[in-house]
């Protein structure tokens, strides 16, 4: 099934549009990825869960997706503009490694945190190192366009020449000449036509490490061209969606845009998706404040500012209950939130399966159904969707608690949906810890203490245990099987 009325916010056209792509029944979806020379963190972690579900729902839909994210692994200075050492080259000689050691364990790193997410792998994933040819070829037909020239060895993108012809800020929606403005004075700006000229190759100075032979001599790509190149490779001229985080928006991806005209004459992407940022307790992340910590702190609790750890569902979890275009906002009391909330809806899909079948339908499976993909049509609306799955959460424990009916079909378009949306497109999966097996070890032990009372007669023991249980968060329940628990 393909659902024609999927409906995705363009930061470009700057409103929500009806989803038709390039090509009936494809989609190509190229997203930035990380620049690999330190650990990934979580705004890098945001933005791939939330295009993991992007990915995940438009292939549960029907559509057959190629799925692009590159790995930045040469040309990301400092500044993220012409100025500053490559990152990769500073890290490697203050530890005195080769800048390919470092690439390595940190995409090592990327992969292996992204693998605890759940994230599904995308279809391609170039690295930039490995596609200098294109970038040179791609930098010598700008030039032969007119709007790119070369001084010095380094080759700069003339954004004066191209403003003049296309709207160059037309995705930040900003003021040119307020730019211009702000521009500050950087070195090798004397090398340049004009203040915002953006550099598409760099000459090597004598102590750069990463270096390759051009028509311009020795140097290296500058960031924007590596992802006008990898995706103009994979996906063509034009493409689907492009996406990332929007704190691309302003440089990046409007260079991208740019470079992408002056080379094929049309925007690269149909769709332009952007994810919004993090803050700690209504604060931005940052180190300078010490709240800003890592994933793997993260699941831990290792960082002054958690009371404790939570895991990497709990996590996805809590991600995806905030809309992707949201500020996501991370405290102690979310997070426990969204590790209940998320104990509540695995406990139901168990229960689901053991509920009683009935003649007759009291709850509306099929009006639950399309309310959750109503929301996810409009825009991916995971947390609206996901409102929608606790509703029928409500509808299996009033099932279970005989206060509501189902029948068996009714019962298996419940079982169909949880799995798909809760485990085949929102990516959730069951997490068995070796804390979670102790606390099952606990709870069977205590359960055997409360079968023994009631063996003997004891009924005030037994629901003395019972009650005790509830108050700190756990459920029983006999019947003719035995007695089962559940977290609250």
């Amino acid at each position: 099934m393909i659902v024609q009325k999927l409906k995705i916010y363009d930061t470009l056209k700057k409103e929500t549009v009806l989803f038709e792509p390039l090509h009936p029944g494809y989609v190509g979806m190229y997203v930035c990825g990380p620049t690999v020379y330190s650990n990934a963190h979580l705004g890098n972690c945001r933005t791939y869960v939330s295009f993991d579900v992007i990915y995940r729902y438009l292939m549960h839909i029907g559509y057959k997706v190629r799925y692009v994210r590159n790995i930045t692994d040469a040309g990301h200075l400092e500044g993220d503009l012409d100025e500053g050492d490559d990152k990769f080259a500073k890290k490697a000689i203050l530890e005195q490694i080769e800048p390919m050691e470092i690439v390595q364990r940190y995409t090592v790193d990327f992969h292996h945190v992204l693998n605890l997410f759940n994230t599904l792998p995308p279809s391609i994933e170039p690295t930039a190192t490995g596609h200098i040819i294109e970038q040179i070829e791609m930098t010598q037909k700008i030039i032969e366009n007119g709007y790119a020239y070369e001084n010095n060895g380094t080759v700069y993108f003339d954004v004066d020449k191209f403003s003049k012809e296309y709207p160059y800020t037309q995705l930040s929606g900003r003021n040119l000449e307020e730019l211009l403005n702000n521009t500050r004075e950087l070195e090798g700006q004397n090398d340049k036509k004009g203040r915002l000229d953006f550099a598409l190759w760099i000459k090597a100075k004598p102590e750069t490490l990463m270096r390759w032979n051009s028509p311009w001599g020795e140097g290296f790509p500058g960031w924007h061209i590596e992802c006008s190149a990898m995706s103009s490779k994979y996906l063509g001229h034009e493409f689907d969606i492009h996406g990332g985080g929007m704190d691309l928006i302003p440089t990046h991806h409007t260079n991208e845009i740019a470079q992408n005209i002056a080379c094929h004459k049309n925007t690269p992407a149909r769709y332009w998706v952007h994810t919004n940022m993090l803050t700690v307790n209504g604060q931005k992340m940052s180190k300078s404040l010490g709240n800003a910590f890592l994933p793997e702190e993260l699941f831990s609790g290792n960082h002054q500012i958690l009371d404790k750890g939570y895991s990497p569902m709990a996590v996805r979890f809590f991600m995806l209950q905030a809309h992707y275009r949201s500020t996501l906002d991370f405290s102690n009391e979310a997070l426990q939130a969204s590790e209940k909330g998320l104990n509540r809806l695995m406990n139901a899909v168990k229960l689901l399966n053991n509920i009683n079948v009935s003649v007759k339908s009291t709850v509306d499976i099929k009006g639950l159904t399309n309310n959750i993909y109503e929301a996810l049509n409009e825009d991916f609306n995971t947390p609206v969707a996901i409102a929608g799955l606790f509703e029928g959460v409500r509808f299996i424990n009033l099932i279970n608690d005989g206060k509501e009916t189902i029948t068996a079909s009714d019962k298996l378009l419940l079982q169909t949906l949880f799995k798909e949306i809760v485990f085949d497109v929102l990516g959730l999966k069951e997490e068995q810890s070796e804390r979670t097996e102790k606390i099952d070890g606990l709870m069977q032990m205590i359960l055997e203490f409360r079968t023994e009372a009631k063996a003997n007669k004891d009924f005030l023991k037994s629901d003395w245990i019972r009650e005790r249980l509830k108050e700190i968060g756990f459920e029983i329940k006999d019947s003719k099987e035995g007695t089962k628990y559940t977290i609250l």
